[in-house]
């Protein structure tokens, strides 16, 4: 177990019977740039069960926060769900991911993309104060089936503003668009849809995709991820890496086991 660390559960919510949230303590060494995942776990039989987790806190914060979906028949997520404050938990030491302000040319407007719990990396990247710096416009576009599967999210942008180091900033840069594909709400469809029929743009009063001034990030569902690379690479934007930054990125390892 050289590679991870066993942190402290301090906080578990349940947001709905497939959504959840819990914090842990920080080794202070573990390193990490918001938007990156790492392996985290249980000890199973003696043996640790893993899978990759985006960071949701930023990585100033003195604690870990993870946002999990509930899958009943789920290795690792059966057993997650029932943690309780002061369980332990298994944090792998080596954060990776694309989700980097490193991998994408400089822009104008960073546009993050998410479905169900694919926040959790934008989750961290809203708390960046850097990301303010870097951009005139952060526009985050979060599509749930129900309304309640949208309340992690609000909850934070709603606390964004009273930030006392960058609240201000947030206020006139960030841009919060949820979205529901099932239930009644004030904005409905699927997020590939809103890029398409416009509507996106005409709810925010904002220009459509440039791929001259615009960055794009993405995290979510397969058929999402699929979909929206299709319509972005028609749209002439390129995809970034590590060795090759460009003007969107895809995060691939999504969890949802």
């Amino acid at each position: 177990m050289a590679a991870f660390d066993f942190e402290r559960v301090l906080l578990v919510e349940h947001w709905t019977d497939r959504l959840f949230s819990f914090r842990t303590t920080r080794n202070p060494t573990l390193r990490f740039e918001n938007g990156q995942f790492a392996m985290i776990g249980l000890k199973v039989d003696g043996r640790p069960l893993l899978r990759a987790y985006s960071f949701a806190s930023a990585n100033y914060e003195e604690y870990l926060e993870f946002y999990s979906i509930k899958v009943p028949e789920g290795p690792l997520t059966s057993r997650l769900q029932h943690i309780k404050v002061g369980d332990e938990i298994i944090v792998g030491h080596k954060p990776t991911g694309t989700l980097i302000q490193s991998n994408l040319l400089p822009g104008k407007r960073l546009f993050m993309f998410a479905t169900g719990t694919g926040l959790a990396p934008f989750a961290s990247i809203m708390q960046d104060p850097e990301v303010y710096d870097r951009y005139e416009k952060i526009v985050m576009v979060h599509g749930c089936r129900e309304i309640a599967e949208l309340a992690y999210g609000q909850r934070l942008v709603r606390g964004l503003p009273e930030n006392e180091y960058f609240g201000d900033v947030v206020k006139d840069k960030l841009v919060y668009y949820p979205t529901t594909t099932r239930e009644p709400f004030v904005h409905m469809g699927r997020v590939t849809d809103l890029i398409q029929n416009g509507k996106l743009f005409a709810d925010t009063g904002l220009a459509p995709l440039d791929p001259e001034h615009d960055r794009v990030m993405l995290c979510g569902s397969p058929q999402m991820l699929a979909d929206l690379r299709v319509m972005l690479d028609a749209m002439a934007f390129t995809e970034g890496s590590t060795n090759t930054p460009g003007s969107y990125v895809i995060e691939r390892a999504f969890v949802d086991k």
